[in-house]
């Protein structure tokens, strides 16, 4: 199974940071967030990713490229250019890294993998939100369900997508992209998905916005159900959050290292 990881997006609100390297990129306790979430899945035995790239992508590709010598001590000799790999800290990930275009919005990242993912299940996250979800379980509820896509749905203070879910079921009744209480059910951002979520958004535009319309269309089919979260998720989107990450990181409380 594969976990899709949208990362071409330019983060204009961590700016800070963003405008050097893209947003997956920026560090929580000396390692780019994208590289906490890929241990989470891989935590529950998902080692395939497609990342989806688009703003200063060259960065993300890069560092996987080079991970040894980002993660590891070398020693290279210049007389025959020689390179020994001390205390390897690699891990077993295969990672696809595709070009979704700079300016592409959300469903047109996700349509343009298409033909990496074929006719099977995947996982798709955002690049720049940690949790402690149980992925796991997510899936197997998913499975359960019957759904065509499955969200972490999650309650915090703030302004996100909010959710209308119905309490006997778990199934998703209506997407808005904008809360009208601040005790509504949120979109996380970890989804597990059919491959039939690929028809829910236009062939060719890469306009589409995954959060409007694709979601909207699938959640009026009632075939989009919530697994509700009720532990730890923060995303990163401002470099107060950052700063909060890393503090956690530091200070040996860090909710989302599961592994």
């Amino acid at each position: 199974m594969k976990a899709v990881i949208l990362a071409g997006g330019f983060g204009s609100r961590l700016s800070e940071a963003t405008s050097i390297i893209p947003k997956p990129m920026v560090e929580i306790g000396g390692k780019p967030i994208i590289w906490h979430i890929m241990k989470l899945y891989s935590h529950y035995g998902i080692n395939d990713f497609v990342v989806c790239c688009g703003y200063k992508q060259y960065v993300i590709k890069e560092y996987f490229v080079n991970y040894f010598s980002h993660n590891c001590d070398l020693t290279v000799d210049l007389s025959d250019n020689s390179l020994k790999i001390h205390d390897n800290h690699s891990e077993k990930w295969k990672v696809t890294m595709i070009d979704t275009g700079l300016n592409t919005m959300t469903g047109g990242r996700i349509k343009r993998i298409q033909p990496y993912i074929g006719n099977e299940r995947f996982c798709l996250t955002y690049g720049d939100g940690v949790t402690d979800l149980n992925i796991a379980e997510t899936i197997k509820e998913h499975e359960k369900s019957g759904a065509i896509l499955s969200l972490t749905a999650y309650r915090p203070t703030g302004k996100f997508g909010a959710l209308v879910i119905n309490q006997d079921t778990d199934f998703v009744t209506s997407f808005h992209e904008k809360p009208d209480r601040a005790e509504s059910w949120i979109n996380a951002g970890y989804f597990v998905c059919e491959p039939s979520v690929f028809d829910f958004i236009p062939e060719g535009d890469d306009s589409s916005v995954f959060e409007k319309e694709p979601l909207e269309k699938i959640a009026a089919t009632g075939k989009m159900h919530a697994y509700k979260h009720y532990g730890f998720w923060k995303p990163m989107d401002m470099l107060k959050d950052n700063k909060d990450l890393n503090n956690m990181w530091n200070q040996g409380n860090a909710p989302w290292k599961v592994w």
